[in-house]
């Protein structure tokens, strides 16, 4: 609900009981017009006010725990399986999780599920902790009656999801340490040490002008550097935040997502390949999740296309879609799509065949998982060397065009 303001709300049923909560809504009438569909009556409506505070930016940045989650999904599974209500197992789950933003969405939607609201409708006034897929799981839990086996399923995407993206994290993790420190290293020679040889340069071509007419091209290329970081940095440093923040803004933008998810699908040295892997292991878990807890299938296909983490892949789920609305399959999209490898296409036909959808799915999903692990250790052991060679050419043209105009002019002198 974009542009929505958050409304506190006092409220009595028929029977004469007293409730109050939240709700987000454009304006008091649409909160009182709520209030009375749930056939409340409706005591006093007031704006809450909402100050930004510093800490309130850092949890939106940090985002919510995926572990904490997937706690959360399990603990409520057993709440819900072992007899507990509904609001005293929220209450119990608003107590046990550590994650803030958890916490605040579960007194959240304990509030509204004691004012008449259903689960899944009080979830969606918390997207960034319950996502739709997350929603739409719950949904059909609730209509089946088969709640807790849902959340059970939840939860195990939700770590599934997380393990994934931990897995590549930590592999990727070594080489942004080791290119973060090679980057402060190198700033401090060009700033610090470069200006130093410099004026040692200076020194010697007032001793000996006729020996020390010029400095040779690499030294000269180094010595430039450093005049415009050590002399210009106030403009450098604003110039790359500015850089870094229109890059994100279009980053956001529609085209700039859709072109810079196909630019990572062409990265070199195997990353594209490892980002593609990454994206089907998510799209395949997902499609699985959803076809096991009944969400209809044409949903299913939008929710699994949505959060498969690349337009690409996004956009081909377009095609199913509009193949199955039609009264088609849904392996023959799939298969005319590059972005799917021939074998998933085949175990998707196989799985429609066969009536076993749901298996081929988490079949596919655990092979590429793998396939992922192995990847991104080979891609690991490849940036390694490359990343030495970098760095220690780097520095090595730095040492060496320090010392050429000394070594010219010694021999000068001699």
């Amino acid at each position: 609900m974009a542009g929505a303001t958050t409304f506190a709300f006092r409220a009595m049923d028929l029977a004469g009981t007293a409730s109050a909560g939240e709700l987000e809504a454009d304006s008091k009438a649409a909160v009182t017009e709520q209030l009375r569909q749930r056939g409340l009556i409706v005591l006093d409506v007031s704006e809450k006010s909402n100050p930004l505070k510093i800490e309130d930016v850092f949890k939106r940045w940090q985002g919510v725990d995926m572990r904490e989650l997937a706690i959360f999904s399990r603990q409520f599974a057993t709440l819900i399986a072992s007899g507990m209500p509904m609001l005293r197992s929220l209450h119990t789950l608003e107590e046990q999780t550590q994650d803030e933003q958890i916490k605040e969405a579960a007194a959240g939607v304990r509030a509204d599920v004691e004012a008449g609201s259903s689960l899944e409708a009080a979830m969606e006034r918390y997207p960034k902790v319950f996502d739709r897929l997350f929603r739409a799981m719950v949904r059909s839990g609730e209509q089946s009656g088969r709640l807790d086996e849902a959340m059970d399923r939840i939860a195990f995407q939700v770590e599934k999801a997380d393990a994934l993206r931990r897995q590549v994290k930590s592999a990727l993790m070594y080489p942004a340490l080791v290119f973060g420190f090679a980057g402060v290293v190198l700033i401090a020679i060009v700033a610090f040490v470069i200006p130093v040889f410099a004026g040692i340069f200076e020194e010697l071509a007032e001793e000996h002008p006729e020996e020390a007419a010029s400095l040779p091209a690499p030294t000269q290329l180094c010595v430039t550097a450093s005049d415009a970081i050590t002399g210009y940095w106030f403009i450098i440093i604003p110039a790359i935040a500015i850089s870094f923040f229109v890059f994100f803004k279009w980053k956001k933008t529609d085209r700039g997502h859709e072109l810079w998810d196909r630019f990572k699908l062409r990265l070199p040295f195997k990353i594209g390949d490892v980002i593609q892997k990454v994206a089907l292991a998510r799209w395949s878990r997902t499609f699985s999740g959803a076809v096991s807890s009944g969400v209809p299938m044409l949903q299913a296909i939008r929710l699994t296309g949505e959060t498969a983490g690349n337009v690409v892949v996004e956009q081909s789920m377009d095609d199913v879609y509009a193949s199955v609305k039609g009264g088609g399959s849904l392996a023959g999209p799939i298969e005319e799509n590059s972005i799917f490898p021939p074998m998933v296409g085949h175990m998707i036909a196989v799985g429609e065949e066969t009536g076993q959808l749901e298996h081929m799915l988490t079949k596919i999903a655990d092979f590429y998982e793998t396939e992922v692990d192995a990847k991104v250790k080979a891609l690991t052991a490849l940036i390694e060397p490359v990343m030495i060679v970098f760095v220690g050419g780097i520095v090595g043209f730095i040492v060496i065009s320090m010392y050429l105009p000394m070594f010219s002019i010694y021999e000068h002198i001699r």
